[in-house]
Formats: C-alpha cells, structure tokens, sequence
C-alpha cells in the first residue's frame, strides 16, 4: 500500500478511536451507560459485513443460553443475545439481496424453499386480516426472521462440509451445560415430576420444549459417539454429551418426546433395514384401518386408563393415554376443540397468526374445561403444530404445513438413499430422525415461535437440502 493511501487510512483510524473515546466519555457524564455499548454494536456490524458465517455459528451456540426478557412498558419479548442478532442479520440479508439480486439457486429452487415462500405470502396475507394485526404481524416478523437466517443464510454455511459438524456441536455443547444445570437445581427438588417443569428456566420456559430440543438431538449424539468415525477424544466427549442429553429427555418428564423419539427409532429402522414404503404403506392402512374399526372400544379403554402424570416413570408413561382423568391430556384436547370451533367459524382465512391464545377462552365448552383451564391467555397456544395453524390461518395454513413436513420427510429419505458418503449419510439419517422427532412432537406441542426450536428445526431442514442439492459434489 503507498504510503500517502496508508497515511489516510491511519487518520480515519485515529480519528475514529477519538470520536469514539469522546462519545464514551459523553455517556458516562450523562449517566447513559447503555452507550458504552455502541463499540460492541460497531464491531457486530462489522462482523456481520466482513464474517457473516462466524456470527451465524456463534448464532448458533448462544441460541441454547439464551434467556427471554419481556419490556412490560413496550409490551413486547424477545430472547437475549439471539433476537436482536437474527434481526440485524436479516436486514443485512436483505440488503445484500436488494444489491446482488440473486440468491443461490439450488436452495431457492428447492420445494422446501417454496413452501417456506408460500407460507410467509399466507401468513402474510392472514396478518392482515386479523382480529388482531399488531399480534399477527410480529408472530409473522419472528418466522421471517428465523426462516431467513436458519434456514437461507444457513444453508450458505453447511455448504462446507467442515461446518456441518461444527453446527451440531455449537448446539449441542451448550445444551449439554444447560441440562447439566437443570439435572443440579432438579436433584435438589429428589427429581421429582412438579419441580420438572420448571427447573430449566431461565434457559427454557418449561419442560416441553426442553424436552422436544433434546429429543431433537439425542440421534445426532449418538451418531456423533457410536457411528461416525472419529478421534478417541471425540467418541468419549461425544458419548458424555449423548448420555447427558438422554438423561435430561428422561428427567424432563416430557411425554410427548418420549413418542417422538420412539417416532424417530422406526423411521431409522424402516431406512437401515431396508424395508420397502410399499410395505410401510400397506401397514399403515391396515393399522388406521384395525384402529377405526375398533375406535369404540380403544376410546372406552383409554377412558378407562386412571394412571396420571407422576414422579412413576412407568405411571407417567401409562397416562399417555389417560383422557379422562389427566389433566394435561384433557387440556390438550380441550384446546383443540377449541381451535376446530374457531376454524369452524373463519375457515379460509382464521383469526391470525398468534392470536389462538388470546382468541380461544370463549370457544370453550364449561364441561370440557379441566383444573388448568384459563381464559386469561397467558397458558400458551394451541399445543400443535397442525391444528393451531388450522384455527390460525385457516385450512390453507395446515395444509401448507402439512406439505412441508411430507417434503421434509421426503427430501431426507431421498437424500439417505442417494448419499454415497458413509459420515454424510449417517448425518443425514440422524437429521432426518431429530426432525421426525420435532414434527411427531408437534402433535401435542407447538414451539416454532421459539429460537430454541427454531433453529435446529429450519437449520436441520437447510441441511438436508444442502445435503441433496450438492450430494453429487460431495460423493
């Protein structure tokens, strides 16, 4: 560099220190102390200019440590650090788009990238006609900004392959130090199923969506300690990490990540053992077939079942099917025939994104409602990822849904059968089973409005189209 052009650049350094230590010195005097944040705002910027997979991998360790905090005078909650980060990262998303004018086509082009599209246009379009605007359009900014970072941006990362190990350990490290925490405060409490609702707060709100991350990721931990080849050091880390991971599924007394994990264990059966769809098909038919035609009596021995949620491992798992004296199980089905009423009522285009919880009290029937029951709209959603949207967005919103999880599961089988590449195809398979585990999950949970979910959810997804779109250049 000349040295007259290297004289200027020094000048613009200096004087920017300067202007900096200046503008500091202002904030101490007047007692604004959030301004000596602005260097750290300054060298995130930065970063995201000039190291924009650096911030998304960093993204992705701080998404398990991150903690909610509500402004009670906005009205408004967002996660700390990741939201803000995913906000500013977006922008410069689309920023750079608006500049480039392209994106990269084989993940644009995909059919998982298009219904991600047409559900933003829907939820979009149901935003603004709902009971509730304001409400719609932040649940629809949160999607837009998730989708757009975990799964387009993130994309970009997985391209290199060195990343895609990197990605999962990022997640799984901290989460292992989160369950750790939550096991501690728990042993304090003798373990017991009340205080496992809540013992993993700060990090998560309750159990049930601890519990569905970490079913998410059990697979990925014991691909990552008994499949894939590796290091001595990377087995046994990887094998503490998977152990640690299982006993805080066991111990978050989450039902419904029990099924989902057991939903996941067939699916790598069906693929590892190679038994023909045909076959899986014909079996399912015949299994919805013996269900209907004995619907009757399994209601009345599922009514039957008294066996309630306890600190019993064996009596929790028998109240799965408990529906008539459960009170979770009850409450369950309490919001969902609240939600097919207000279908019922709006079925093109629903009541808008994020609005079942405020919406649904007076579509509840007094016999139906259960000891946990509120009208307040402060006990969460719809408990489904299906039938929330179903009230929500109307029967578009489910089917597209619905459309998305069928090419998700598709796009992962088709790509575990074209993968040559022994580690990739092991990955392959565990990312296929963390998001059957989600999806089964989300019969009874919904959890997409959250980072914690969020992020394994749309960046296991980018994988696997990652994995298809490029499997004959890395074969």
């Amino acid at each position: 560099m000349p040295d007259k052009l290297r004289n200027i650049e020094d000048k613009w350094i200096i004087a920017a220190g300067i202007l900096l230590s200046l503008a500091n010195a202002a904030f101490i005097a007047t007692e604004h102390y959030w301004g000596l944040l602005l260097p750290l705002g300054l060298a995130l910027v930065a970063a995201l200019i000039l190291a924009l997979d650096k911030v998304l991998l960093f993204l992705v360790f701080t998404v398990p440590l991150s903690i909610f905090y509500f402004n009670p005078d906005l009205h408004v909650g967002f996660t700390l650090p990741t939201e803000p980060i995913v906000f500013g990262v977006m922008l410069l998303f689309f920023f750079k788009l608006l500049y480039e004018g392209t994106f990269d086509s084989r993940v644009v082009r995909h059919p998982l990238s298009i219904l991600i599209i047409l559900s933003l246009f829907w939820m979009l379009l149901t935003t603004i006609t709902s009971q509730m605007p304001l409400v719609s359009f932040k649940y629809w900014l949160a999607r837009l900004w998730f989708v757009t970072v975990f799964f387009y941006l993130m994309s970009q990362v997985l391209k290199k392959r060195k990343n895609i190990s990197l990605f999962f350990w990022l997640y799984m490290l901290p989460l292992a130090a989160v369950v750790l925490y939550t096991l501690y405060i728990h042993s304090q409490h003798g373990f017991d199923k009340i205080s496992g609702t809540w013992v993993m707060f700060p990090f998560f709100k309750e159990h049930t969506s601890y519990g569905a991350v970490l079913a998410m990721y059990v697979p990925i931990a014991f691909t990552f300690a008994f499949v894939l080849k590796q290091g001595l050091n990377q087995r046994v880390l990887a094998t503490l990490v998977f152990i640690i991971l299982l006993l805080g599924t066991i111990f978050s007394y989450t039902r419904a990540a029990w099924v989902s994990l057991v939903a996941a264990i067939l699916v790598m059966l069906i693929l590892v053992l190679k038994i023909r769809w045909e076959i899986v098909v014909a079996l399912g038919i015949v299994v919805v077939g013996v269900l209907l035609a004995n619907q009757d009596r399994i209601l009345a021995k599922f009514e039957d079942n008294k066996a309630v949620s306890s600190d019993n491992l064996t009596e929790h798992v028998e109240s799965i099917s408990n529906i008539s004296t459960d009170a979770s199980n009850m409450e369950r089905i309490n919001r969902w025939k609240s939600a097919y009423r207000m279908f019922k009522e709006r079925p093109v285009l629903g009541w808008g994104p994020g609005t079942y919880m405020f919406l649904y009290a007076p579509f509840q029937k007094p016999h139906e409602k259960t000891i946990i029951s509120t009208n307040a709209g402060d006990m969460g959603n719809a408990h489904s990822e299906y039938i929330g949207p179903l009230a929500e967005m109307g029967l578009v919103g489910m089917l597209l849904v619905l459309a998305f999880v069928l090419a998700t599961l598709y796009t992962g089988v088709s790509t575990f059968h074209t993968l040559q590449d022994p580690r990739l195809k092991a990955i392959c398979l565990a990312t296929l089973m963390g998001l059957v585990s989600y999806w089964t999950h989300g019969f009874l949970n919904n959890f997409l409005d959250m980072d914690k979910a969020a992020c394994p959810v749309f960046g296991f997804t980018a994988l696997l189209v990652v994995l298809r779109s490029y499997s004959s250049e890395r074969d």
